[in-house]
């Protein structure tokens, strides 16, 4: 019995992966991709908006360019098939897409685009427009220009970020897996899971990060990872297997991550932040505050870690876990220097009279 029918979502990401997209030879499994466009364009008939974030160019332009290891030997080899395949990969989509009477744009993005939030705003315009213009956008993370250093690493949580900018209520992972096991689903007993009310401790260390197909570069790990930034922005998270018919539908089975109620955008979008420059390590007073809608106050705060400048955005953690992300109101060095003192203090420590927080709570969001 379905648990999550993505139809009732008015807006739905779907992010596919590479082992779905592309067989072991490299082969675009064209069939399979003509299913899902028909699947999509029913969808359209009935008044839905759906976005795809398609992996599968790195692997198409291996190939292509007879690279080994898939083309991940290096970044020079998987940037150099990047390049190569993205140009199959959106010809492929705009054929299949275009048999069904459908529009598909190209969107490529980087990690910058979706961080830096006047960059994130433009792309949310250009999803919205596209998406009442009818258009069926397909993306993918840049990775001909990417570096490590700047790289979502995985379409699992590029599929929730751009969830996050779509204004989407639903995102489906279409994997090689049909959800989350309480271990690894190749050993013997792993019971699998079907609903997820909170991301917590014991549902982390479920998570497998190995790609199974080899194709792919991400694993439960982010897909969990992906579950916590699209519930963040209100948006339900489905876990389902690619293979399964009527993958879509909602009826095979699927591990769904229910979101609560949204957060506000500019909340949502800290949330799922993914560059952070430090942490704040902070006590267990601070912490209670913290979830009781309190700023973080320097009193509070036991260790800072990383370097980074007034406006960067960074981790507040508790016990060794994170707890909240904000925009920091002091560069590290100067709230290494009043860490755990009182207000009164600050001003002869800092020569200047401090600021009300360390991070407000305007500028903050709880994980």
């Amino acid at each position: 019995m379905p648990v999550f029918p993505p139809a009732s979502c008015p807006r739905l990401i779907v992010k596919i992966g590479s082992a779905l997209l592309v067989d072991a030879d490299g082969q675009v499994r064209r069939a399979w991709l003509e299913e899902i466009a028909a699947a999509i364009a029913d969808r359209a008939a009935q008044g839905q908006q759906v976005a795809i974030v398609s992996s599968g160019a790195i692997a198409l332009g291996a190939r292509r360019l007879n690279l080994p290891k898939g083309g991940r030997a290096s970044l020079e080899d998987a940037q150099a098939a990047a390049a190569t395949g993205q140009i199959a990969l959106s010809q492929t989509w705009a054929e299949v897409l275009g048999a069904q009477h459908l529009t598909a744009a190209q969107i490529l993005v980087t990690l910058g685009d979706l961080e830096d939030r006047r960059r994130y705003l433009n792309a949310a315009a250009t999803l919205d427009r596209l998406l009442n213009l009818g258009v069926v956008p397909i993306l993918n993370e840049n990775d001909s220009v990417a570096t490590e250093e700047i790289r979502f690493g995985d379409n699992d949580r590029l599929a929730a970020r751009v969830a996050q900018a779509a204004g989407a209520q639903g995102v489906v992972l279409l994997s090689d897996v049909d959800g989350l096991y309480d271990r690894n689903p190749a050993q013997p007993g792993a019971q699998h899971i079907p609903r997820v009310e909170r991301i917590d401790a014991g549902i982390e260390a479920m998570a497998d990060a190995g790609s199974a197909s080899g194709m792919g570069s991400g694993g439960m790990v982010s897909k969990i990872a992906a579950a916590r930034i699209a519930n963040a922005a209100g948006a339900h998270l489905a876990i389902a297997s690619g293979r399964a018919p009527r993958a879509l539908s909602g009826e095979a089975r699927h591990t769904l991550f229910v979101a609560e109620r949204a957060a506000p955008a500019r909340k949502a979008w800290l949330a799922g932040g993914l560059t952070t420059r430090g942490t704040l390590h902070v006590d267990a007073g601070a912490a209670q505050a913290l979830g009781q809608g309190r700023s973080l106050l320097a009193a509070g705060v036991t260790r800072v870690e990383g370097s980074f400048a007034r406006g960067d955005l960074i981790v507040v953690a508790a016990d060794g876990r994170p707890i909240a992300r904000g925009l920091s109101e002091y560069a590290s060095d100067e709230a290494d220097r009043i860490r755990g003192r009182r207000n009164e203090e600050q001003a002869e420590l800092l020569g200047y009279a401090p600021r009300s927080a360390l991070v407000h709570r305007n500028h903050m969001a709880l994980l």
